[in-house]
């Protein structure tokens, strides 16, 4: 954690929407080392510098060019309103073509919300995951058959290139790459500082409008507060059925409609949060941890651990622990 700030280039165009510029300061802003260092310089730029209009009523003045993307370590490309991409031909124009071209070979980047219709239009994500606003898949689709779109996530990591849903996603997105790089200590941190969660349950599926649920029909949100208190112990689908009076059927139908995903993967996900905490945060063995969040034994944590983050127990504790096996 050591050495110059980690430099974010955030590139804004006409139509920006202030939240989404301004989230990505805020969130990267915001992350500090123990020792209080500041972890990132995040710096704004244009295709063409001087005066760049937002979807609302004010301007903004962006002083750097396209050179600060050859500068960047990581990149983020905001949606842009004014010449919306969901209308675009789904060809980048030249001028922002280049933009894309500058950008060093090895550089993370990011969009969030409909930016990822640029980074697909760049062919930077053909034969890849990716995921943009709910409301415009059906078009992302469409246009970029050679894309695997996800519209019920709320980000998707594929390495060096990583796509977000609408606006608030994209703080997701952020504490998820400060997390990935520093380690969920530094990211609940900058969640805390912010007043936001540090890991949303669930995806976009949460959010997609359906019809009023029948008064009296209840949520899963109890059972899946009780599960968190039970991680170090077998759960089974039943016992969480049980706990909202619901059938096994019903339960899960219900789950996924409010999660975006299965009781079991969102089980998995709560128990590699876990295992994470105690790797950053105590001297427990590998086994105990093992144990603690649910996985039984070190082997079963390690193949989850390597499934989930690409690797394993003792590699993360030794990258956010200091070397502590």
């Amino acid at each position: 954690m050591s050495g110059s700030p980690h430099i974010v280039a955030v590139l804004a165009r006409d139509g920006v929407m202030p939240m989404e510029l301004g989230l990505v300061h805020q969130i990267f802003g915001a992350a500090r080392s123990p020792e209080g260092t500041r972890l990132y310089d995040v710096r704004t730029c244009a295709v063409t510098p001087g005066e760049i209009h937002t979807n609302a009523d004010f301007s903004i003045h962006v002083g750097n060019g396209i050179e600060t993307l050859a500068e960047a370590a990581t990149v983020v490309i905001p949606a842009s309103h004014a010449a919306d991409e969901t209308e675009a031909s789904g060809n980048l124009a030249p001028a922002l073509a280049a933009a894309i071209a500058a950008i060093k070979q090895g550089t993370t980047i990011a969009s969030i919300c409909t930016g990822a219709y640029v980074l697909a239009a760049a062919g930077l994500l053909d034969g890849r995951k990716a995921t943009t606003h709910w409301n415009s898949a059906d078009d992302f689709r469409r246009r970029f058959p050679l894309i695997e779109l996800d519209p019920g996530v709320l980000y998707v990591d594929e390495g060096d290139i990583l796509t977000s849903a609408g606006e608030a996603a994209g703080i997701d997105l952020c504490l998820h790459l400060i997390r990935r790089e520093h380690g969920a200590a530094v990211a609940n941190e900058v969640a805390r500082r912010t007043v936001v969660p540090p890991h949303r349950e669930g995806g976009q599926a949460q959010y997609v409008t359906r019809p009023v649920p029948e008064p009296g029909i209840s949520s899963t949100a109890a059972a899946r507060a009780w599960a968190v208190e039970q991680l170090h112990r077998p759960v089974s689908l039943t016992e969480l059925a049980d706990r909202e009076s619901m059938s096994t059927r019903t339960f899960t139908r219900r789950f996924r409609d409010e999660v975006g995903m299965s009781p079991v993967q969102w089980l998995t996900q709560q128990r590699i949060e876990r295992a994470r905490h105690l790797l950053e945060q105590t001297d427990l063995p590998i086994d105990r941890i093992a144990s603690e969040a649910g996985f039984g034994t070190a082997a079963s944590l390690r193949q989850h651990l390597n499934a989930a983050l690409g690797v394993s127990p003792s590699a993360y504790r030794g990258t956010f622990r200091g070397g502590i096996k």
